[in-house]
């Protein structure tokens, strides 16, 4: 039986996405073993669950500990493949390998978004770029999620085969219904929503990437302007506390909601108008993919990742990342035309399809079938 290793920084990570990739190679005859913190409960029918910490600072001693853990596993249970997620645990995973002595048949990394880009400081940009760099030898199949990501990895040859650019790992549809006016009013008169404001909707780890305290600058001066709105803000993170005390000081509390981490997203996005982003920068974001799902329409920054999804005027608006008047026109042109919303929400749920499980898994699986076989010369 071949050996597969399935790395991520999480296992809530790995349970959001990669369930059915796990199953998938687990029904092709393959053994997987995962490996993330966190709680390996909620990852189900697995060979082996395997803990280790990945801390979220890249020069943690913590993370190099643990590649010296990871290179010690790969000798010993000597794997055939290496699957690498999420950008810490992807660099010291391979690291490992590096540090193992040690060459499994494949391994492949998928970038859910490099951490930088051609608008970072250059003293980022180049420790980040430089440690992709440094894994190019034990890079065997590079997946990325969107353009820019596959510029940044085809200009500088970081992976020593084939780079691929894929839609993502996959929506399941069916998880978010379309949205009903008449259910989208119901919820909303629950929760105390008047029928004239506009809902707007973000849901991300509270963090300075994410930059939600730039949204509560933008809901202030909407405010100012006499435009009713509602902004919802799902998710925990380290500036959660900060944001709430911004909107406290500013005197936002009804017009800004922190529900927290939460399973009701698919409720939220029932009662939204559109879906909102202001981070710097993402690798193909599952929000506003979840957005599009339901039928809302999209305003976020021009960044990496929004780009891929948002055809201006469209399907959405884009604007400057910190531009809080761009960001507040695109709002106010959903606030003033109803219409817009409508037709911008229909075309969003006829671009979903293209990143559907359905259709994303079977490209992916494909990309990684036909590295594997490149490499070895035999049938997956």
């Amino acid at each position: 039986m071949k050996k597969m290793l399935y790395v991520a920084s999480t296992f809530i990570h790995l349970k959001h996405f990669h369930l059915d990739y796990l199953d998938y190679f687990t029904r092709q005859g393959w053994e997987v073993q995962v490996l993330a913190s966190g709680d390996p409960g909620l990852v189900p029918d697995v060979y082996r669950k395997i803990v280790l910490p990945f801390e979220k600072k890249m020069s943690s001693p913590k993370n190099f500990v643990t590649a010296l853990k990871i290179a010690r596993l790969i000798r010993q249970e000597r794997y055939d493949a290496i699957q690498v997620h999420t950008s810490l645990a992807a660099f010291f995973t391979r690291l490992g390998v590096q540090l193992s002595g040690y060459r499994p048949r494949l391994v492949s990394n998928t970038v859910h978004g490099y951490l930088f880009d051609d608008r970072s400081p250059a003293l980022k940009r180049a420790v980040m770029l430089g440690a992709e760099k440094w894994m190019k030898p034990v890079t065997d199949l590079l997946l990325v999620m969107n353009q820019e990501d596959l510029e940044i990895a085809r200009n500088n040859r970081l992976s020593r085969g084939r780079v691929v650019q894929i839609h993502g790992m996959g929506l399941e549809l069916s998880r978010f219904p379309e949205r009903r006016e008449e259910e989208s009013a119901r919820l909303r008169q629950e929760a105390g929503i008047a029928p004239e404001e506009l809902v707007l909707l973000y849901p991300a780890e509270f963090s300075k990437r994410k930059n939600q305290s730039f949204l509560l600058e933008g809901v202030r001066k909407l405010r100012e302007d006499g435009i009713p709105l509602r902004l919802i803000l799902p998710g925990e993170g380290g500036l959660l506390e900060e944001c709430r005390e911004q909107a406290r000081q500013w005197g936002l509390e009804g017009q800004v909601e922190f529900p927290g981490y939460t399973r009701e997203l698919p409720r939220y996005l029932q009662m939204a108008d559109l879906a909102v982003s202001s981070s710097r920068s993402e690798g193909l974001p599952f929000n506003l993919m979840e957005a599009m799902a339901v039928g809302i329409p999209l305003a976020a920054t021009r960044v990496k990742g929004h780009t891929d999804l948002i055809e201006q005027g469209r399907n959405g608006f884009l604007f400057d990342f910190g531009d809080l008047d761009g960001f507040c026109t695109a709002v106010r042109r959903f606030y003033e035309d109803p219409g817009l919303r409508r037709r911008m929400g229909r075309e969003n749920r006829e671009r979903i399809q293209a990143y559907s499980l359905e259709q994303v898994l079977p490209e992916v699986v494909a990309a990684w079938e036909e590295a594997w076989r490149e490499k070895e010369g035999i049938e997956c």
